[in-house]
């Protein structure tokens, strides 16, 4: 009977009564092939060409039968994507770190696809991450579960964005920069051990000056008329901050409030409107109709 080969890792299948006097290092050859598929790391040179078909062999070494791989070269020169194929027919699992050094262009990407096939995944450039397929597909762990990939649970040493709800449940820490484009909810405590820098939203200067406090907490506007400030929209209870006001360089501007703007005894401030005075309305929000307000002014 005629030696085979496995279906996945094309180990040798002795056939029986094969090889009498050499059926020992055919065995010790197949232990290696094992401990390649198991444990050895393969560097992969990209870059030359638009593909790169990973080497197949039946019972000998081979860069396909290898556990780990690292990706090396540059994509973005000759070609904006390069393509790495694995063999079809076989299931196999890959750690796969890409060390390909890429232009800045969002397509400039190393590909990794079964052969014959034309969908594949996109390893991101500096990452290291799990692959696997069945032979006619390649998947990476992140694509089919967000637990799994999910920024929550890892170490974070790029820049990410984060979509979708997420729930922090112990402690979060954040060496670098944080933006945040939409509403963040902390339910525990939060400790800032550096400065806080607060973005400050220009108000348009009207007849009825109007403010959207899911804009920011710190507001600024340059009176050009005597004007009335509107009740803002979007406030949430709780929420603090200050609108500075500045006289134009006429001066002599005057500002009325709407009746969501509340004041100590009920008595509307008066400010300095000399030209280019600045006062500060300091405000917190008790309701969503009602603004606690005082006045800060004659700033020198």
């Amino acid at each position: 009977m005629a030696s085979t080969y496995t279906t996945n890792i094309r180990l040798t299948k002795q056939g029986d009564g094969d090889n009498a006097n050499t059926w020992g290092e055919i065995l010790n050859n197949v232990l290696s092939l094992v401990d390649q598929a198991v444990g050895s790391y393969t560097t992969i040179s990209v870059g030359a060409t638009s593909s790169v078909a990973l080497t197949e062999n039946q019972g000998s070494a081979d860069q396909s039968r290898s556990a780990m791989l690292e990706i090396t070269g540059t994509v973005g020169g000759a070609h904006t994507s390069i393509f790495v194929y694995i063999p079809s027919g076989s299931g196999k699992t890959y750690a796969i770190k890409n060390s390909v050094s890429a232009n800045t262009t969002a397509s400039d990407a190393v590909i990794l696809r079964v052969a014959g096939q034309t969908q594949g995944v996109t390893i991101p450039t500096g990452g290291t991450g799990f692959y696997f397929t069945n032979g006619t597909s390649v998947a990476t762990l992140d694509s089919l579960t967000t637990a799994t990939g999910d920024a929550r649970y890892a170490t974070l040493a790029t820049d990410q964005t984060i979509t979708g709800a997420k729930t922090f449940t112990s402690t979060v820490t954040i060496t670098g920069g944080a933006v945040m484009t939409s509403a963040a909810t902390f339910t525990g405590s939060v400790l800032v051990s550096g400065p806080v820098n607060v973005n400050t939203v220009t108000l348009t200067d009207a007849a009825s000056i109007t403010s959207s406090f899911d804009a920011g907490n710190t507001f600024v506007v340059t009176l050009g008329g005597n004007r009335t400030l509107a009740a803002p929209t979007s406030a949430n209870i709780g929420q603090s901050g200050s609108i500075r006001v500045i006289q134009d360089a006429t001066g002599g501007r005057t500002l009325s409030y709407n009746s969501a703007w509340q004041f100590v005894s009920g008595s509307a401030p008066t400010m300095d409107t000399s030209a280019g005075a600045q006062s500060i309305l300091v405000y917190s929000v008790r309701s969503a109709t009602t603004i606690d307000a005082v006045m800060i002014h004659d700033l020198k």
